[in-house]
This record gives C-alpha cells, structure tokens and sequence, in this order.
C-alpha cells in the first residue's frame, strides 16, 4: 500500500507504511477504550505529525492508496510516504 488518505473534520491527512487492516485495527481498540489519539501527515511538501482525536460519533474515512496508483490524485502529487510534493 502507498498510503492512506483520511479524510477527518473536512481536512485531508495521511498515513504512509502501514496496512489498511493495522490501521483499522488501531482505531477499533481506542474506540473500544472511548478516546484514541491517531498520529496522521498534515501539512504539504514537508510533513508534519499531527494527531486526530477519535472518538464515538466523529466522521472518518479511510481511504487506501495502493502501490500502482498513479501519483496525481486530486491535482496533487504523494510522495510513497504520503506526502504531498509540489513542482
């Protein structure tokens, strides 16, 4: 896989080297727990960690970038990390 793309709070965000199913798992048990902290990718050409607090009833969405993809998604260009390139 890529990446996967999150789409969280009407932003976009990212997660590189990790597995669709890894990914859900994780968000699975902080649910169970109530609250779940995810480090995500935010910002554009140089990365920055950033943490989304997921709880019950907070808007997800995974979305998973496979390996043959092709980089331009969106009009913007993905690293193989997740991060966004500019030209």
């Amino acid at each position: 896989m890529k990446r996967i793309d999150i789409a969280y709070g009407g932003d976009h965000y990212s997660v590189g080297g990790r597995s669709l199913t890894e990914l859900q798992d994780e968000i699975l048990t902080g649910l169970a727990q109530g609250t779940h902290w995810l480090q995500v990718n935010d910002g554009e050409g140089e990365p920055r960690p950033s943490y989304l607090l997921i709880s019950a009833g907070v808007p997800l969405a995974l979305i998973p970038i496979p390996d043959d993809a092709p980089e331009v998604s969106g009009g913007e260009m993905w690293d193989d990390e997740g991060r966004e390139v500019h030209l």
